[in-house]
């Protein structure tokens, strides 16, 4: 860790103290001339949220086949109890505590020093790019019915090309545009499991919701699915910089966001085991459009059709969003590059959106259970960090300045750990010896590529905008 010269030292948690100050201000007003661009506020914020999250119940059908209703419908009741409302506290406390581009990363960086900031970054961006690559997967997944050239060969590669060079120049024209599309995308994916709702009345058996078998039960499968649908809530730390007055409006939208993602799994859910027989083996990616044709025909199935198409785009835009502005904050403070930095003309990260979209293109050829799996591995491993990040800043700093604050104290930010980081120990012993090899070779790059980043900054290869000892990001290892 590099240290600032000064003629008189000060003490580790001064200099943190007051340098996180700074750091408070420089998210709030802009150091990178970011008046220039539109600051998304809070409706764009929430749907941005909820399509980093969810985007719909397209894609929790596994849970019902791994499991069965009972278990399906708890699972989601309860992992948003102990995963997904500590992760969104510890969001919106860190996220306003430092309100600026690179989200986690800073987190980490503030807490542990900036090598172990640097893993965070690669373990979320990696984990961020291979979600994103399962989404032109599902919208394929939902339109191979319809067309079923579409589900494998060249047709199936070309469409792949085609739809992600479209979302990423979707993202390429600015943040605002995108929240205002993740509205509409949102409105529209959502308005057809309510009229399937209403459809379903007559025909609903509370008594299908009850049936569970533990001896039938496959537990990877159905741990995964619900963690990967609920999960995500921190990525849009990594934009904070771009969110009008973030201190105010970030908690609130995380709390409107957890609410929309809860209700959009339920219902659906209740609908679809309660209206129709339950075959658990029918229960697969794709599986609400055939309950849409049961249950209203085939008008009905060509909307959530269409819908499960919309909800991709969305939250395709969204995960890249969140993933090229990480890699933008990155550079701003000096772990990357100077031109991952640079903006379009648009206020977007260039070089964050080339680079995010490629790494899709590269990971799309695996299928879904297998992305799903790999992102859940490595993104476990960046939680750990974050969560030891939160405690650490909370006991070592308590005075730092912090516009939403996780009641209860000290001893309240350790036990809203506990549960999360069992789940996350649960899901890693869980997964498949191939999973783990993929994963821990992909940690390994990050703790060799550190190194090399830091041996070309020396070199001067590259140009660096920012360094760790600049006054404007001061880190806790000093």
């Amino acid at each position: 860790m590099k240290h600032r010269s000064s003629p008189a030292r000060q003490s580790s948690a001064k200099m943190l103290e007051n340098n996180v100050g700074e750091n408070v201000g420089i998210g709030e007003e802009s150091s990178h001339d970011l008046h220039k661009y539109n600051k998304v506020s809070i409706v764009p914020l929430v749907f941005l949220i909820f399509y980093e999250v969810s985007g719909g119940p397209f894609g929790v059908e596994d849970s019902v086949q791994a499991a069965g209703p009972l278990l399906a419908l708890l699972g989601f009741l309860v992992f948003a109890l102990i995963w997904s409302v500590p992760e969104a506290l510890i969001t919106a406390e860190m996220g306003t505590m430092f309100p600026e581009n690179g989200g986690y990363v800073v987190w980490v960086s503030s807490a542990l020093g900036p090598f172990w900031g640097f893993q965070q970054g690669w373990m979320k961006w990696l984990s961020g790019v291979i979600d994103n690559a399962l989404y032109p997967v599902l919208f394929l997944d939902y339109l191979k019915s319809a067309i079923p050239a579409l589900e494998s060969g060249l047709p199936r590669t070309i469409a792949v090309l085609v739809l992600t060079a479209i979302l990423t120049y979707l993202n390429y024209r600015g943040l605002t545009i995108v929240g205002w599309v993740a509205i509409l995308l949102g409105v529209f994916s959502l308005l057809p499991f309510i009229v399937m709702g209403l459809i379903a009345i007559p025909d609903i058996e509370p008594s299908r919701w009850l049936v569970v078998d533990l001896g039938t039960v496959n537990w990877s499968l159905y741990l995964n699915t619900l963690f990967w649908n609920l999960n995500y809530w921190d990525s849009i730390s990594t934009l904070t910089g771009e969110v009008e007055n973030p201190s105010k409006t970030l908690p609130k939208a995380l709390s409107y966001a957890l609410i929309m993602v809860l209700l959009g799994y339920i219902f659906p859910l209740l609908t679809g085991t309660g209206a129709i027989p339950v075959d658990r083996e029918l229960w697969s990616d794709g599986y609400f459009a055939d309950i849409a044709k049961i249950l209203g025909g085939v008008w009905l199935r060509t909307w959530v059709l269409a819908a499960a198409a919309l909800s991709n785009m969305g939250m395709f835009v969204a995960e890249m969003s969140s993933d090229s502005f990480q890699l933008l904050g990155m550079a701003e403070i000096g772990m990357l590059p100077s031109f991952f930095a640079k903006r379009s003309h648009y206020g977007t990260p260039l070089m964050g959106i080339l680079f995010s979209a490629s790494g899709v293109i590269l990971l799309s050829w695996l299928s879904f259970q297998e992305i799903v799996a790999a992102e859940n591995y490595l993104y476990c491993f960046g939680m750990i960090m974050e969560f030891i990040a939160f405690v650490k800043l909370r006991f070592q700093h308590p005075n730092l300045p912090r516009p939403y604050k996780i009641p209860f104290g000290n001893i309240g930010a350790i036990l809203i750990c506990i549960p999360p980081t069992v789940l996350i120990l649960v899901v890693l012993a869980l997964a498949s010896l191939k999973i783990m090899a993929i994963s821990i070779a992909a940690v390994v790059v990050g703790l060799v590529l550190q190194p090399c980043v830091e041996y070309m900054k020396n070199k001067r290869w590259y140009d660096f905008s920012g360094s760790f000892d600049n006054p404007d990001c001061q880190y806790a290892s000093v």
